[in-house]
Parts: structure tokens; C-alpha cells; sequence
């Protein structure tokens, strides 16, 4: 008997060997014409700005809507699963799913209080 775990290793032993293949080989023969332009970092096409000595701030926009990007994918990641096996998991699913939904909810609740769905 063979473990089951071997195939998956062996998928990603495949997978990293490409990666990395990949990698190599377009730092090997790529082309090297560095300018100024290259090195210097995009900015969505406008010219870059010069930063503030001590990093700046950044406004509470940026990590509101990291906020709702984690609350609703971790929602989302956890929500299939349940869905898919409720049967098996009965009452205490339900229970669990309820207790998670709540306390997902608190930040949902604190961002839309902060404004964080309001795009002005």
C-alpha cells in the first residue's frame, strides 16, 4: 500500500521545479537592458512622488477595504465547506455557523460605522 500523500507531493515537487525553473531560466537568458526608467517604481502611469521622511500616512480607506476584503473572503472560505457537508454536521453546524456569522459581523458592523462603504 502506497501512502496517499505521495501524489501530492509529488504534484508539488513538480509544481515547485517549474516555478523555480521558470524563474531561473528568465534571469539566465532574459535580456538585461536596465534604464531609469525601469528601476523606478509604477505608479499606476503617473510620475512616482516622493515619499514623507518617516513613511507617511496612510489613509483609514486603504485598510477599510483590506477590512472588507477579509471579512468577506474568510466568510466566503468557510461558508462553502458548511454548506457542503450540513447534513452530516447537524445541530452543532448550525450552532458553530451561527457563533462564526456573529462574529464576523462585529467588524462588518465597525466598518460600516467608519464609513468604509461610502467611496467618495
Amino acid at each position: 500500500m502506497t501512502n496517499p500523500y505521495v501524489p501530492l507531493l509529488v504534484m508539488m515537487g513538480i509544481a515547485g521545479v517549474l516555478a523555480l525553473g521558470g524563474v531561473g531560466a528568465s534571469a539566465i537568458l532574459g535580456p538585461k537592458r536596465y534604464n531609469r526608467a525601469k528601476l523606478e517604481a509604477y505608479e499606476c502611469g503617473i510620475e512616482p512622488t516622493p515619499h514623507a521622511i518617516g513613511g507617511g500616512r496612510f489613509p483609514i480607506k486603504y485598510y477599510l477595504v483590506a477590512m472588507t476584503f477579509i471579512i468577506f473572503d474568510i466568510e466566503v472560505v468557510f461558508l462553502y465547506p458548511w454548506a457542503v457537508s450540513f447534513a452530516e454536521l447537524a445541530t452543532f453546524g448550525l450552532v458553530a455557523m451561527l457563533a462564526f456569522l456573529v462574529l464576523i459581523t462585529v467588524p462588518f458592523v465597525y466598518e460600516w460605522k467608519r464609513g468604509g462603504f461610502e467611496w467618495d
